[in-house]
């Protein structure tokens, strides 16, 4: 059943934290994976669901920077992944499977942000295939322990960045258009947004909802790429030239932007919706107008364009989802 795009009554708000949005939940014998979960606010999205109880794995490029991050917290554990390397992705997730493990939630929360033109093996441009493709097989290869949970959910990480950009179905990967980076992001997480829209329409009936979510503006090392113009696109400087703090900027903290992660995984008030974009601790409304500042652009919520995204991630990764 569609759940409409429109806010509910969650009890929370965009200053609410990740520990706020959990409270007291018990969390033992519910298994995670959080991709990104050693930086930025995926670290403290595993930080808060791992000791509540949950068995949490964090897949990772670089493990010993990972085992750093991580240590400390309890119910941990790191495998290797590469979001665009396909037969890593594709080992990683026979690991997990061959564990014998139900997965109940799924955060797909690692992203590159206007990075410079990269592209994987596949050919892929990098944001696109990091952001959107390495999940969407990642997903599909998970899909067993997903079932297994019966009553699983998957939480994709998008942006408010989704408003610089449709997905060009036509030149998703920039072969024939010029490269640009905010274009690039803003494809991808409108990606991000699309993916859990289908995904939530074909793993209903097999108990899996999806969700998508803009975190918040946050100083976390997902800036790593950009350059001062971009800071003062977006009021990040000073006029005496020096970088705000996250106060003075009006951006949320590391533990306010993990929030809606935690809320969209573990709330009993999604419990039979799916679908939708959700930001502040609650699910989003629609922008008064396309590229406004607040709420969800129509083409992100689109259902016949998440169809044609499926489509096109389907012929770009060869991976279909066997249900």
């Amino acid at each position: 059943m569609t759940t409409q795009q429109q806010p509910l009554h969650s009890g929370f708000d965009k200053h609410s934290t990740a520990s706020d949005v959990l409270g007291q939940r018990n969390l033992a014998g519910i298994n995670i994976i959080v991709t990104g979960g050693y930086s930025g606010i995926g670290l403290e999205t595993v930080r808060v669901l791992a000791e509540a109880g949950a068995q949490v794995r964090v897949p990772t490029r670089d493990m010993e920077k990972a085992q750093h991050a991580l240590k400390g917290i309890p119910n941990v554990e790191t495998d290797f992944l590469d979001l665009m390397d396909p037969a890593s992705i594709d080992a990683f997730a026979e690991r997990f499977v061959q564990t014998g493990r139900a997965l109940h939630i799924l955060i797909n929360s690692a992203g590159v942000m206007a990075s410079p033109l990269k592209r994987d093996a596949r050919g892929n441009e990098g944001q696109f295939s990091t952001n959107h493709l390495g999940h969407y097989q990642l997903t599909a290869r998970l899909l067993p322990a997903l079932k297994k949970a019966n009553g699983a959910r998957v939480v994709s990480v998008s942006s408010r960045g989704h408003r610089f950009s449709v997905v060009d179905r036509v030149d998703p990967n920039f072969n024939q258009r010029p490269y640009d980076k905010w274009l690039a992001y803003g494809q991808s997480k409108t990606a991000n947004a699309l993916f859990a829209l289908e995904l939530d329409t074909l793993g209903e009936k097999h108990n899996i909802r999806a969700f998508s979510l803009h975190p918040g503006a946050i100083f976390t090392g997902l800036t790593r790429h950009l350059d001062r113009s971009d800071f003062e696109r977006v009021g990040a400087i000073k006029e005496n030239g020096e970088l705000k703090t996250t106060e003075e900027a009006g951006f949320k903290t590391v533990e306010q932007g993990a929030a809606t992660s935690v809320w969209c995984a573990i709330d009993s008030i999604l419990a039979g919706k799916g679908g939708v974009y959700c930001e502040d601790v609650n699910i989003a409304a629609f922008a008064a107008e396309d590229g406004a500042e607040v709420g969800v652009s129509s083409w992100a919520a689109d259902p016949a364009a998440a169809k044609g995204l499926w489509e096109l991630s389907e012929k770009l990764t060869g991976v279909r989802y066997v249900w």
